[in-house]
């Protein structure tokens, strides 16, 4: 019984991630023409994972703009005019480094104040700390005696 348990383990681990594989994707014939999906792929957020760009993600919806940009790379648009086309139909969110603007100041600035705070706060309770007396403090457990 347990020889027969462990076969049909074996052949479930082997058998199930095979099943569950992504197709390959897609890729152009002209190398160079890769190079360049590459180069606007990964400088496009995937809408679906967001913490990928599209030349790193395996959702449908990556890989059919993966598509779109090689199509309109093989139509003779430019990376820019790719890029561009991108960000008019899905805004900055698709960028995967949006622009320094109003709207997207707190993503640039805010870990960076954030820090400053927390240092001040940090440093004035260490000032705070230092101008208590001795007998302000607890005592260490070995002076107990």
């Amino acid at each position: 019984m347990r020889g027969w348990l462990m076969t049909v383990c074996v052949v479930m681990m082997t058998w199930v991630p095979g099943a569950q594989a992504a197709d390959a994707p897609t890729t152009a014939t002209d190398p160079v023409l890769e190079a360049q999906v590459l180069r606007v792929a990964s400088e496009l957020r995937c809408l679906v994972c967001q913490n990928q760009t599209i030349a790193d993600s395996h959702a449908e919806l990556a890989i059919d703009l993966r598509n779109q940009v090689r199509e309109m790379l093989q139509r003779g648009d430019s990376e820019q005019q790719i890029i561009d086309y991108m960000t008019a139909r899905y805004g900055d969110f698709v960028l995967y480094r949006p622009p320094v603007k109003t709207t997207t100041a707190v993503l640039w600035f805010g870990p960076a104040v954030l820090l400053v705070g927390a240092v001040t706060v940090f440093i004035a309770l260490l000032r705070r700390r230092s101008k208590l007396s001795a007998d302000q403090f607890e005592p260490d457990p070995e002076d107990r005696g």
